[in-house]
C-alpha cells in the first residue's frame, strides 16, 4: 500500500493519459493514481479502465457526469483518499504541464521539512513557465501578486495546480465548505490551508504548456479569481480557524 495518492482531473485527454499513467508508475518512489473524470466523450476513462488491468490496485477512476468544475473533482477525489489510508494526496495535470518526477521531488521537500502542503511553484525562483505566451504568463504571475497583496499570505504562485497536501490539511480545513469550483478554487485551498496555521513550502518547477490536447482555460475562471479573492478575504474576518497542533 503506497502513502501518496496522485490525483489527476480529465476531461478529453486521450492524447495524454496513458503517457502520465505509465510516467507516474515508471517513477522510483510507488504512488497510486485516482483519475476523476468528468464524462469524456473522448473515451479517456475507456483507456484507462483498460489500464487497471494491468496496474491492479494502483490505478482507480472515479466516472462523473458532465463537466462539473474542477474544485468539485478534487472535493470528491479528497473524500476518496481519506476514506483510505493515505497519508500525502497530489494533485496534478494529466497534460505533462506538470512534470511526473517532480512528484517524487514533492514528497521528499516534504518528509524533509515536515511540511504540510508543498507547493510545486512557477514563481517562487523568478518565473519559470515554458511555451506560454507572454500575456499569459503576466496574467498568471500577476494573480499570485494580486493574491499577495489582498490575503497578505506568504506565497508566490497562490494559483498552482501542482501541490501535495498531507490528510490531517485535507481533515481540517472543511473541504465541503470550499466555495470556489474554477481557478480560484486553488487559491481558497492555500489561503484556508494558511489561516489554520499549518506549514507550507514551495519548491521550484519549471511549468511546461501542453503540447496536446485543448487548454481548458477560460476568461470567465480568471473573473471569479480576481472577484473571489475579495469575497473570501472579507469573509475570513468573520471566521474562526482552528489552528493545527
Amino acid at each position: 500500500m503506497s502513502d501518496s495518492l496522485v490525483v489527476i482531473p480529465t476531461y478529453n485527454e486521450k492524447e495524454n493519459i496513458e503517457k502520465i499513467i505509465r510516467k507516474v508508475f515508471s517513477l522510483s518512489k510507488d504512488f497510486h493514481v485516482l483519475i476523476v473524470d468528468d464524462g469524456s466523450p473522448d473515451g479517456t476513462a475507456t483507456i484507462v479502465k483498460r489500464l487497471q488491468a494491468e496496474f491492479l490496485n494502483r490505478l482507480f477512476i472515479e466516472e462523473r457526469t458532465g463537466k462539473l468544475g474542477l474544485g468539485t473533482a478534487y472535493i470528491h477525489s479528497f473524500h476518496w483518499g481519506l476514506a483510505r489510508d493515505y497519508e500525502f494526496i497530489f494533485e496534478m495535470d494529466a497534460d505533462f504541464s506538470h512534470n511526473p518526477e517532480d512528484l517524487v521531488n514533492l514528497y521528499n521537500h516534504a518528509i524533509e521539512t515536515s511540511a504540510d502542503l508543498v507547493i510545486g511553484s512557477r514563481y517562487v525562483k523568478g518565473v519559470n513557465v515554458v511555451n506560454w505566451p507572454i500575456g499569459r504568463v503576466l496574467m498568471s504571475y500577476y494573480a499570485s501578486v494580486y493574491v499577495r497583496l489582498i490575503t497578505s499570505m506568504p506565497i508566490h504562485d497562490s494559483t498552482a495546480g501542482f501541490v501535495c497536501y498531507r490528510r490531517k490539511v485535507l481533515e481540517t480545513i472543511g473541504i465541503d465548505n470550499i466555495s470556489f469550483k474554477g481557478y480560484a478554487f486553488q487559491i481558497e485551498m492555500k489561503f484556508k490551508t494558511w489561516k489554520h496555521g499549518f506549514k507550507i513550502e514551495e519548491f521550484p518547477i519549471i511549468f511546461t504548456d501542453r503540447r496536446e490536447g485543448n487548454s481548458k482555460m477560460s476568461g470567465g475562471i480568471f473573473k471569479e479569481a480576481l472577484f473571489g479573492v475579495i469575497q473570501m478575504k472579507i469573509k475570513s474576518w468573520f471566521t474562526n480557524y482552528k489552528k493545527a497542533a
